[in-house]
């Protein structure tokens, strides 16, 4: 079922799966946390498969699913700051809670999906776990050399218009202050499940160890190897994902 989600002035396109009536009672919500897109243009088609891995998990693991896309992504409106993800997150999680029949909420999250996760759970005590596959420790790679990293989002299409940032020195200081790393230790003792490729030539694995050693409490850590960076389109992280969803109901 497709749905919009209303984020501080920004319409987000969302997708709301259910389980069937054989696959469960779909008590348990989970959000879906796209990537940031890639390539010219790349926003115009980002987490454009998620809406089927969200029928697939509500089918098979009899969760409700709400995948949705960020603010300057997809059919969403606003363009790209890490605070505005944040924030439409925080909503998105909001959405489910007020779904009837949802009793909790956790997040799955890829590559930035996965770190805003984590960084998310670790400020709202209503998330109940959190699955981050693929995610960076930290967005240092771009907080190094901000103009330059704006100058690649508008290429991407994530902002899309000229005068964004209105507050450029604001918008890059959170590419500096928000860290999975500096968050992922409120999280445990609630269930956190960290999956990379041992291959991934994005994001290097070392941020996953790094993301494993600072939550501090217990954490599954599970290395994928010679895995790439898309961890959404390779079976074994989706089997393992699945499998840790499982295992929420014990």
């Amino acid at each position: 079922m497709e749905v919009w989600l209303e984020a501080s002035g920004a319409r987000l396109r969302a997708h709301l799966a259910r389980p069937g009536a054989s696959a469960g009672s779909g008590r348990f919500g989970l959000v879906l946390c796209h990537g940031f897109p890639s390539g010219p243009r790349g926003a115009l088609v980002s987490a454009e498969t998620y809406p089927h891995l969200a029928d697939r998990l509500a089918a098979e693991a009899g969760w409700t699913v709400l995948s949705f896309n960020f603010r300057g992504t997809g059919e969403s409106e606003g363009n790209f700051s890490l605070g505005g993800w944040m924030a439409d997150l925080g909503v998105a999680v909001d959405h489910l809670l007020a779904e009837e029949g949802v009793t909790g909420v956790w997040l799955a999250g890829f590559s930035t999906g996965g770190s805003l996760a984590i960084c998310t759970a670790a400020e709202d005590q209503r998330v109940n776990g959190v699955a981050a596959l693929a995610a960076p420790a930290d967005f240092s790679a771009w907080a190094d050399d901000p103009r330059r990293f704006l100058e690649y989002a508008r290429e991407v299409g994530v902002v899309r218009r000229r005068d964004f940032p209105p507050d450029y020195e604001a918008w890059a200081r959170e590419l500096r202050e928000i860290r999975a790393s500096a968050a992922v230790g409120k999280i445990p003792p609630r269930s956190l499940l960290i999956v990379h490729g041992s291959g991934d030539d994005v994001v290097p694995v070392i941020d996953a160890r790094q993301l494993a050693d600072a939550a501090e409490g217990s954490v599954e850590l599970r290395v994928l190897t010679g895995a790439g960076h898309r961890l959404r389109h390779d079976p074994r992280a989706i089997a393992v994902l699945i499998g840790w969803l499982d295992r929420q109901h014990l």
